[in-house]
């Protein structure tokens, strides 16, 4: 919910401050995390490991599709401005040179202590990309497309687990019920 959104992005401008030892850029960087996780809809390890070269134009490169075609998803202005701010020159958020799993370990720790920050108790990555899914449904954009977006390798994934939002079958059971 935006109520939360708003809090989590507060804590990360109070990450810094509560967090002196990491510094600022590490402040800057987490941000730019919690935004790129939240209108990518990336699971975690793809969004730590993201390349640069996967940013173009304002759009991330989500996956190539089995038909060969690629899948974008279009990014903010905002976000692509807090990416920018990310040091390093393959990755944003990865060195490259460790375990992929050892650096999701490290940014969870890192939105853990966001999340306590922000006093969102249950707060955890996939949360952004349950966001990203139901924000798109509550928008009107079709099952199909939203599957796509998340990369699911069946429609029926992504019904398991987003159908109570999508518009069109909440207004099909109001009208049942009328």
């Amino acid at each position: 919910d935006n109520a939360e959104m708003v809090k989590i992005l507060t804590a990360c401008d109070a990450y810094n401050a509560e967090y002196p030892k990491a510094g600022r850029l590490q402040a800057l960087r987490v941000k730019a995390l919690v935004l790129l996780l939240r209108y990518s809809g990336l699971r975690i390890r793809d969004a730590v490991t993201l390349e640069r070269s996967r940013v173009v134009d304002e759009k991330v490169h989500l996956y190539q599709a089995k038909t060969g075609t690629p899948v974008y998803c279009p990014l903010p202005p905002f976000v692509v401005q807090a990416l920018e701010c990310c040091p390093g020159s393959r990755y944003f958020f990865w060195t490259g040179e460790s375990n992929p799993k050892s650096a999701v370990g490290d940014w969870q720790r890192t939105l853990r202590r966001v999340f306590k920050l922000a006093r969102v108790p249950s707060g955890h990555a996939h949360r952004f990309r349950d966001t990203f899914a139901v924000e798109l449904l509550k928008a009107g954009v079709p099952l199909d497309r939203v599957s796509v977006l998340l990369g699911h390798q069946s429609i029926r994934v992504t019904e398991r687990h987003y159908s109570p939002w999508v518009r069109e079958r909440q207004e099909q059971l109001e009208a049942d019920v009328r």
